[in-house]
């Protein structure tokens, strides 16, 4: 972890499956490793911690949040922004819902890295060992809107998406009409 300036290293509180707690920092862009989470304690010492004995790796804006706030780990409703909606089961029983990245390519084959449900919470981002878990089931696809604006555009017409005159011409517009369904 040398070479490295000190501010591109991220809060993080690691949860283990022991129930205790590590504060310190990583390395976005290097923390994974095949034997665990390469790290920085808060007195400077590297660590690694294993994978299988780690529960979540949670990027964090204080080391001590605030314990007067209770932290959903629910979707109260459809998430707004974009990503895979997903619910993970631990081992322990403990549902957490969040968004992982839409784009596949972008998730590690060590875990998963989680927007929480909970915006307005301490935990900016939450990185997942798949040891750590029991199930993970994909909840909903929520979109950006990128892919509607676009078919809104290309039809011409606010709020509607392509209609039968842009359909490559495989039904006529007439076809359909008057005849019922059998």
């Amino acid at each position: 972890m040398s070479g490295h300036h000190k501010s591109t290293y991220k809060k993080v509180v690691v949860r283990r499956l022991d129930h205790g707690l590590v504060k310190g920092f990583v390395d976005p862009t290097s923390y994974l490793d095949p034997s665990g989470i390469k790290m920085l304690d808060r007195e400077g010492r590297a660590l690694v911690i294993p994978l299988n004995e780690i529960k979540g790796v949670f990027f964090v804006k204080d080391f001590d949040g605030n314990r007067q706030r209770a932290e959903r780990k629910l979707f109260q409703s459809r998430p707004r922004l974009a990503g895979l909606w997903v619910k993970m089961t631990f081992k322990d029983t403990e549902v957490l819902e969040g968004l992982l990245p839409s784009n596949l390519v972008e998730i590690s084959p060590e875990g998963f890295l989680l927007t929480p449900a909970d915006l307005y919470s301490n935990n900016l981002k939450i990185f997942v060992p798949r040891t750590a878990l029991s199930e993970i089931n994909v909840l909903g696809v929520i979109s950006d809107g990128r892919l509607r604006r676009l078919a809104q555009k290309r039809s011409g017409l606010p709020g509607e998406s392509a209609t039968s005159e842009h359909q490559m011409g495989l039904f006529s517009a007439s076809e359909g009409q008057g005849k019922k369904a059998p």
